[in-house]
């Protein structure tokens, strides 16, 4: 007889969310914790990240505080306490997971995970944190890993805890550094270059393809570019990065553009290259689970080739997102306990959180146009949202992107002031199959810099009032 309905293996947003919903419907429920309680997300991710963001945009703001009447002098910042800052919350959140794993009564098993051949599903050996071990059975297992930071110790881009470092060294570090190379401008490479430039860093952050955030619809990442270098921050595109050394009291990183060999230099580098799915080690070559590029491979209900076991969130592929793994965690469970749940696919947004902040949902315009399909491109600036001009936050736009010949909403983008805040009226249009019709007859509260939501629909279709 199995000791579990379902055990759920790392306890991050996808899967402290899995055990609480299948906790909900019934099922007798345990998961597994290596580490602490919330995973990289909530411990040293995405939660203490926009602690130190937070910090970061309200020191900078005090250099603007003249443009609002207002005047002050002699700041400065404690990057120790900024740091101990974003550790609480980190600390207070992980202990919300606690209580809630409490409340649902799934039982916590501290220690690491290891899987072998079972009846209905894998059995789950752990090697405990306290001392010896503990084999439990149940009916369904589910794998929430998560995935770690990518290194590439062939060019010497392996993070070191002194002068190369990776997410967890950038989240607390012993000293402020005063100058930083950020490989990579993805969410992670842009948001630390955001934090520590805003503290006073020189910040230069090296690419390799054309443009920074090359998921990001090209008008948007070529806006960001232009806002991010008003701050100060330096980019360098096109560069094949060869090499990384240590050398003196900082580093060295050897570039290429263009075949002309280069070597930056700063006290610090940031590898921010991608991340690496947390499957090694735990069995899943014994046990014949089907992979694809270090991933595992799900059918749309989460579940693997293997009987009884599902996975989800950043080791089960893109998007690596918190929020893609929470969602799949809630499906997944639902189907485990036998809900006839809708297929998992849902439009998922990427936010990041930098000053500006970008966000987006959907199709790009670049990626429409290769699909070869007819569209209808909206626009709104924030510099004439009344809001945004009062805030005296007006950098930025809202883009929308229709079907031509459907009307349907498929893609939406946004850089500027707490658009991660916004984007979620678009990702539930296109989840609802909003047309622009639906979209045009919303009436949007008035100030807000949401209007100029509204504003960029009626843009697609000629019919915009404030511009």
């Amino acid at each position: 007889m199995a000791d579990f309905d379902l055990i759920v293996i790392g306890s991050g947003p996808g899967g402290y969310v899995a055990a609480i919903r299948a906790s909900q419907l019934g099922q007798k429920v345990a998961i597994v914790e290596r580490e602490s309680l919330g995973g990289i997300c909530l411990n040293w991710g995405c939660i203490p990240t926009k602690a130190l963001l937070k910090s970061g945009e309200k020191f900078e703001s005090l250099g603007h505080l003249k443009e609002y009447g207002l005047s002050a002098s002699g700041a400065t910042f404690d990057f120790d306490a900024i740091i101990q800052r974003s550790r609480g919350v980190a600390a207070t959140m992980s202990k919300g997971i606690t209580f809630l794993m409490k409340k649902n009564k799934i039982e916590v098993i501290e220690g690491s995970a290891k899987l072998e051949k079972g009846a209905a599903a894998p059995r789950v050996v752990i090697d405990l944190k306290a001392g010896g071990s503990r084999t439990v059975e149940a009916k369904a297992v589910m794998l929430a890993v998560g995935a770690r930071a990518r290194s590439i110790p062939q060019i010497g881009l392996e993070a070191d805890g002194d002068r190369i470092w990776a997410y967890r060294e950038a989240l607390a570090p012993k000293t402020m550094p005063a100058s930083i190379i950020v490989i990579g401008s993805g969410a992670i490479g842009i948001e630390f270059g955001s934090f520590y430039r805003a503290l006073g860093a020189e910040v230069t952050v090296v690419e390799a393809v054309d443009r920074i955030m090359p998921v990001e619809d090209e008008e948007v990442s070529k806006a960001a570019q232009k806002s991010f270098e008003k701050r100060g921050i330096k980019f360098r595109l096109g560069c094949k990065v060869t090499k990384v050394s240590k050398g003196g009291k900082g580093v060295q990183v050897a570039i290429e553009t263009d075949g002309k060999a280069e070597t930056l230099e700063a006290e610090v580098c940031i590898s921010a290259v991608g991340i690496t799915a947390n499957t090694d080690g735990i069995g899943l070559e014994a046990l014949g689970v089907n992979m694809d590029r270090g991933h595992i491979t799900i059918d749309g209900h989460c579940a693997t080739n293997v009987k009884g076991l599902y996975a989800i969130g950043d080791c089960a592929g893109a998007p690596w997102l918190a929020h893609k793994a929470s969602h799949e965690g809630i499906h997944a469970a639902e189907y485990i306990a036998g809900y006839k749940t809708p297929n998992v696919v849902s439009p998922i947004a990427g936010c990041t959180y930098a000053q500006p902040q970008v966000a987006s949902v959907g199709i790009t315009e670049q990626g429409a146009r290769e699909a070869k399909r007819e569209v209808r491109i909206g626009r709104f600036p924030f510099r004439v949202n009344g809001k945004a001009v009062a805030a005296g936050e007006v950098d930025g736009f809202v883009k929308v992107i229709f079907d031509a010949k459907t009307g349907a909403l498929i893609g939406a983008h946004m850089i500027g002031h707490e658009v991660t805040e916004m984007i979620q009226g678009y990702v539930t249009a296109i989840a609802m199959e909003a047309t622009e019709e639906d979209i045009h007859g919303i009436v949007y509260p008035h100030p807000t810099m949401s209007e100029a939501m509204h504003e960029a629909a009626l843009d697609a279709y000629g019919r915009t009032i404030h511009l």
